[in-house]
């Protein structure tokens, strides 16, 4: 069984959140997002459920900090709320900003370092309204929030992450519609996949300017396999490389879009779009990499972009999702070689769903130790292979409102009775209490 000394001195572990997941939106003075009226919406989410109550984290975040520093974590990756922090997406909620004030202070009193996350997918409706990321001037209204947020907390926290995985914001949102505002819409997601990084780079353009050190982004990965030697079903992995992965890195370290995925999205990208590219381009402290499973992919006939998934026949978590270590160690040591050279990585979420039952005072998740370590394993070899990974933070801390799969998965190492919000650390929690143990 690894331990904290398998890893370099001063390597960050830690467990990771999301606001509209845990916190609680009727609480607080927060404004309605877009996740609000998407779950409201028939069959957009599991019985309808949305982040009203969550896991109540806006009034039990003390004791939910306790159960990180008891876990001998030593960071804690959460997000700020836009639409907690500025209800209509421009003003400042004072009672919102002071929640995530006591928040940051809450674990600097713990000694955990605070890894913030800016946007983590909660669009404020009245942006939303006027067309959430297919409208670039919601762009612009991110940088504001970025720099009101920062000036209150940029001198506490360890690190800032503008955006969380974009591909989700963009593709499986308005490509997909699986996600909010769930569009199925072309000219809307190429919009989306470009006004999302520049975003990103407006506000790390803003924050820098203020004098803001370690800066990033967190982009999700998913290893694309071909079904086949056919030259067709590698033309396909390829394309889903270059819309899940290459577009979001490759903007950002090379000023580029992927040339496959700009023969679909090309002609309904906002016009002038390539003058934005320097600011997407914005110079990087670190990137975070997110990272769960991987896909295989088959041609198929129809409109671009002619992908289709084959069932891959490893073990799978609850969400349906294949079981496959290696893959993060692929997406480490190539982010390294292709793309950021020795910049510092952080895996920043990684984890699996798996349907949990409390048995007495315990619940045993064995398949979820098993899962933990493994992933672990495979980031020391991407460590010892060249990878600069500075800290792996485990998804998710607590069993949460998992968006459309409402409250149906569960990821925690600490479960949660969402009748009661009871928590009960799982057997995967004190497998890692055990090995983050200090000597002194």
């Amino acid at each position: 069984m690894l331990s904290r000394f398998d890893f370099p001195e001063g390597f960050v572990f830690g467990a990771a959140t999301a606001a509209y997941q845990i916190e609680g939106s009727g609480f607080g003075g927060c404004g309605p997002c877009h996740w609000d009226t998407f779950s409201a919406t028939p069959g957009n989410v599991v019985r309808a459920e949305n982040g009203a109550v969550a896991c109540d984290h806006y009034h039990r975040w003390g004791d939910d900090l306790d159960l990180l520093k008891r876990a001998n974590l030593d960071g804690y990756r959460f997000s700020t709320s836009w639409a907690r922090v500025m209800p209509d997406g421009r003003t400042v909620n004072p009672e919102g900003m002071a929640f995530y004030d006591r928040l940051v202070d809450g674990m600097l009193e713990r000694g955990l370092k605070p890894f913030q996350t800016l946007y983590h997918w909660e669009m404020p409706s009245a942006l939303a309204d006027q067309g959430g990321w297919t409208n670039r001037d919601t762009c612009h209204r991110f940088a504001d929030f970025s720099e009101a947020i920062t000036r209150v907390l940029g001198d506490r926290v360890a690190a800032i992450a503008t955006i969380n995985e974009p591909w989700c914001v963009a593709w499986l949102s308005h490509f997909w519609g699986i996600h909010a505002p769930g569009l199925r819409d072309i000219r809307a997601t190429a919009r989306a996949m470009h006004h999302i990084l520049l975003a990103h780079g407006l506000a790390v353009e803003r924050m820098r300017g203020m004098g803001q050190p370690d800066l990033g982004i967190v982009l999700n990965f998913d290893l694309a396999n071909a079904a086949s030697g056919d030259p067709k079903d590698i033309a396909a992995a390829d394309r889903w490389d270059g819309i899940f992965n290459r577009w979001f890195i490759e903007a950002i370290t090379k000023g580029t879009y992927p040339a496959a995925v700009l023969e679909g999205l090309g002609p309904h990208m906002p016009q002038g779009w390539q003058d934005d590219m320097p600011t997407v381009g914005q110079k990087l402290d670190w990137l975070g990499v997110n990272y769960y499973t991987r896909h295989i992919q088959k041609h198929v006939d129809g409109p671009w972009p002619n992908i289709g998934d084959v069932a891959g026949d490893l073990p799978k978590t609850q969400m349906g999702w294949e079981i496959y270590p290696d893959g993060l160690h692929h997406f480490l040591t190539r982010m390294a070689r292709d793309y950021v050279g020795d910049l510092p990585l952080y895996v920043t979420e990684n984890g699996m769903a798996n349907a949990d039952v409390l048995q007495g005072a315990e619940v045993p998740d064995k398949v979820r130790e098993d899962y933990l370590f493994a992933h672990l394993a495979a980031t020391k070899r991407a460590i010892a292979d060249g990878a600069n990974v500075k800290g792996f933070f485990y998804w998710s801390l607590l069993d949460n409102y998992e968006w459309a799969e409402g409250y149906e998965k569960r990821f925690g190492l600490v479960h949660v009775d969402f009748e009661t919000l009871a928590r009960v650390p799982k057997s995967s929690y004190h497998a890692l209490a055990r090995a983050l143990a200090r000597n002194d």
